[in-house]
């Protein structure tokens, strides 16, 4: 039996069954009365539809019938292979946009007004608006630019920076390569710090509370440059990820004062992750960084998200960061219709959990004049 999850009243957690193979679990608020305009709202990793409950009440009081969904490789949704050797295709990023489609359907919407993607969300937010526009009528992407489908002719697969992070004075590995590794899961999993510590640390690492989160733009996508990036984007090359954060446990006092995240909230992402592993989640990386899948996505080379779009994202998040260029102009290179960035003082990644209400207002504003 899995537990209970301690939701806030007016979030009520269910299954919603035969979702392109999956049973998805899901969050909902504002379910009460029908006919309500549909919020769709994706996580990334290592987080869960748990990741959106502080502001899934007020988007509901605005208006919305708010759904956040466990993704496919996450939390309680069921029928996902989560062995390293497991069907890699059905985390692609095509097949993550039918599961979004198929729920959207199953919950009796004909329409997504807005359509939410945090971290690896928003890849897949923006493809469900660039693949289907008449469905998902505007995107909001947090934390992840978008700067458009891969080009043709295609890119090689293998990039040389990987060979030059290991040449570096201070040897050094990018975070989604070791992310792809058969070895990554268990690194966390089992680390010698437990996985309550791990993602306590984790979490910490990449939020306003760690103060040496201070983004700026890369001169270029070379080593000695993105060697600037904090270890938790460009680690170590002898240290696995739970290695990498384990320094930067904070202490009892400081775990105390973390309103945004408390101890007990902290236990549902352990709980969760103490059952299913990481696996699921790390599939989708894997995707990426094998190129196994880059051909169906050239086929859209040249589209752009041709709904309404912006971007949200902490003011100490280097993850708008983390490819060369100013994230503006890349999203802008991405989207036709793009309504302008934000980034939202006192968040560092986790910028819907950090600045909930912040994160709402903007969401909001954005949506009205959508509307």
């Amino acid at each position: 039996m899995t537990p209970e999850i301690n939701l806030p009243a007016g979030i009520r957690s269910r299954f919603v069954p035969d979702i392109n193979g999956l049973d998805v679990h899901v969050l909902e608020a504002g379910f009460e009365t029908p006919g309500k305009p549909l919020a769709l709202l994706l996580h990334g990793f290592p987080e869960l539809a748990y990741s959106w409950r502080k502001v899934m009440l007020p988007l509901a009081q605005a208006g919305y019938h708010v759904v956040a969904p466990d993704q496919r490789g996450y939390g309680r949704t069921t029928g996902w292979d989560g062995s390293y050797d497991g069907d890699l295709s059905s985390f692609r990023l095509l097949n993550l946009v039918r599961d979004a489609v198929g729920l959207v359907a199953a919950l009796g919407h004909k329409s997504v007004p807005l359509l939410v993607g945090h971290d690896f969300g928003s890849p897949v937010a923006a493809w469900c608006a660039l693949v289907r526009p008449d469905l998902f009528k505007s995107v909001a992407l947090m934390s992840a630019p978008f700067g458009g489908p891969p080009p043709l002719p295609p890119r090689k697969v293998h990039d040389p920076i990987h060979d030059d992070l290991a040449k570096l004075p201070r040897p050094r590995k990018h975070y989604q390569w070791y992310y792809s590794t058969r070895e990554a899961d268990g690194n966390m999993l089992r680390c010698p710090q437990g996985l309550h510590a791990f993602l306590r640390a984790y979490y910490h690492h990449k939020s306003a509370d760690w103060k040496a989160n201070k983004p700026y733009v890369l001169a270029s996508w070379s080593a000695p440059e993105i060697a600037k990036l904090p270890t938790y984007y460009v680690m170590d090359l002898d240290k696995n990820m739970a290695e990498t954060v384990a320094p930067e446990m904070p202490s009892v006092a400081e775990i105390a004062a973390f309103k945004w995240l408390p101890d007990d909230e902290l236990r549902v992402y352990s709980t969760e992750y103490a059952r299913t592993g990481f696996q699921g989640g790390l599939q989708w990386y894997r995707c990426g960084t094998t190129g196994a899948f880059n051909a169906e996505l050239e086929m859209f080379a040249g589209r752009k998200i041709d709904v309404p779009s912006c971007f949200i994202a902490g003011k100490s998040d280097w993850g708008p960061y983390q490819r060369s260029g100013d994230p503006e102009k890349i999203l802008r290179n991405g989207c036709s219709q793009f309504r302008g960035v934000h980034y939202v003082e006192g968040a560092g990644h986790w910028v819907q959990q950090e600045q909930p209400a912040e994160t709402v207002r903007l969401l909001l504003e954005f949506s009205k004049n959508q509307r």
